[in-house]
């Protein structure tokens, strides 16, 4: 239980050095964003696939196909409705921002779905950690801390640009990897107290992370001329993680 609350703190933290990293940058540009999304997308589809989707076909005996596909799509169709609850799309990014008011509370809604995105992420850690594989848990965890990083630093440009005050900044960043902590907390203990529905659970949580990064990060990451070097980022993000699933 210890290694699963420290590992909830260290995913949520990792949003927070994000933000740091991203003041003390003083802001990022567009193509140095799309590339380090880029091979967080990888690293995110390597652990949704090997430690999530896998995993999830293996403990699903003769029905496991139909649990596991069932269950990738009701992930997908959450996060799909999570967006259709807060419709706060990418013209809230920095790019858009010019400072009044109305573009101000835009920016802090655009922050408020990233919190919300950022619940089945920690719910995914959670399942993990429940199944009682700890390598492919700490795969899974590691992912979306590895993802958490270019996120933070992302999240501080459109709000400085829109006149949020520094500490307020590092506060909103704080309580979007906050949420993380919370999620994988809820995601181990669901898993804990209902091990029969662990398949479902397992690929679920594979789901949701696949729909983010098919529907947010990759389109995201493929602007301008950051499309090359993000291609090849994501290939390295995923084969890190391949690497990592396989020698440990």
């Amino acid at each position: 239980m210890e290694t699963v609350i420290l590992t909830a703190i260290g995913v949520g933290a990792s949003t927070v050095l994000g933000a740091f990293i991203g003041f003390m940058l003083g802001g990022i540009s567009e193509r140095f964003s799309g590339v380090i999304l880029s091979f967080g997308a990888g690293v995110m589809l390597a652990a949704a696939v090997l430690g999530l989707i896998l995993p999830s076909l293996d403990y699903g005996g003769n029905v496991s196909l139909a649990v596991t596909s069932v269950g990738v799509l009701c992930g997908g169709g959450l996060i799909y409705l999570l967006d259709r609850v807060l419709p706060v799309g990418k013209e809230c990014g920095a790019e858009s921002v010019t400072g009044d008011v109305e573009r101000k509370k835009r920016v802090i809604l655009f922050v408020m779905a990233i919190a919300i995105h950022n619940i089945p992420e920690g719910i995914a850690s959670g399942v993990a950690f429940g199944m009682g594989n700890i390598g492919d848990a700490i795969l899974v965890a590691g992912s979306v801390a590895l993802q958490n990083l270019p996120e933070g630093m992302v999240l501080i440009s459109p709000m400085i640009s829109v006149g949020i005050s520094r500490g307020r900044t590092l506060l909103y960043a704080s309580l979007t990897g906050l949420v993380e902590v919370v999620g994988t907390l809820l995601g181990y203990f669901t898993v804990r107290l209902s091990a029969v529905m662990l398949p479902f659970f397992l690929s679920l949580a594979g789901g949701s992370m696949l729909y983010v990064i098919a529907d947010e990060m990759v389109p995201e990451t493929h602007k301008g001329s950051s499309s090359p070097s993000a291609s090849f980022a994501l290939m390295v993000g995923f084969l890190l993680m391949l690497a990592f699933d396989t020698l440990v």
